[in-house]
C-alpha cells in the first residue's frame, strides 16, 4: 500500500499551506473561546476585559493606610466631565459614559458605553472629607478615616505555632 494513498486530501494534489494560528491547535481554540465570550457579552452591553479577572471596568488600584484610602482608577479618553462620582453608606461609586469616536467601523475592538463601579470601602471614612482629582484620564479618589475610626485600628500579631 503506497503511503500517499492515506493522505485524505487527495493523492495528485499537494497539501495545503498551514497558516501560522493553525499550527497550535491551541491556539487557534483559545482564539475561537475569544470571539466567542466577545460576542456573548457585546449582546449584554457588558465591558470586555480580557486583562482582568472580572468584568470590571475601569480598572482600578486601592490602597490603604491607618489614614485613608486611596483609589485610582484608569479611564483613559474620558475627561472629569464624563464622570459621575458618589459615595453613600462606605461605598464609592463611579459611573458615566464613554461615547463612540468612530462613525459606523467595519471593526473595532474599541469599548465604549456607560459603565458603573461601586466598591465598598466601609464605614470608617469621613465623607466630608473625600477628595477626588483627575489628571490625564487618571481619576484619583482619597477617602480620608474617621479620626475615631483610626484610633480603633491596630495591628494584631500573628504567632507561628509548632
Amino acid at each position: 500500500m503506497d503511503v500517499k494513498s492515506l493522505i485524505p486530501w487527495g493523492r495528485t494534489s499537494r497539501a495545503p499551506a498551514l497558516r501560522s494560528e493553525d499550527a497550535d491547535p491551541f491556539l487557534t481554540l483559545h482564539r475561537q473561546m475569544n470571539r466567542l465570550f466577545d460576542d456573548v457579552f457585546r449582546d449584554f452591553n457588558l465591558p470586555l476585559s480580557r486583562n482582568a479577572g472580572s468584568f470590571g471596568w475601569p480598572s482600578v488600584e486601592i490602597s490603604e493606610d491607618d489614614k485613608q484610602i486611596k483609589v485610582v482608577a484608569e479611564l483613559p479618553g474620558l475627561e472629569e466631565k464624563d464622570v459621575d462620582l458618589s459615595f453613600r453608606d462606605g461605598i464609592l461609586t463611579l459611573s458615566g459614559e464613554r461615547k463612540s469616536e468612530t462613525n459606523h467601523a467595519s471593526y473595532s475592538e474599541r469599548w465604549h458605553g456607560q459603565f458603573s463601579r461601586s466598591i465598598d470601602v466601609g464605614a470608617d471614612i469621613d465623607p466630608d472629607k473625600v477628595e477626588a482629582r483627575f489628571n490625564k484620564g487618571m481619576l484619583t479618589v482619597t477617602l480620608p478615616r474617621r479620626p475615631e475610626a483610626q484610633a480603633q485600628r491596630r495591628r494584631i500579631a500573628i504567632t507561628h505555632e509548632s
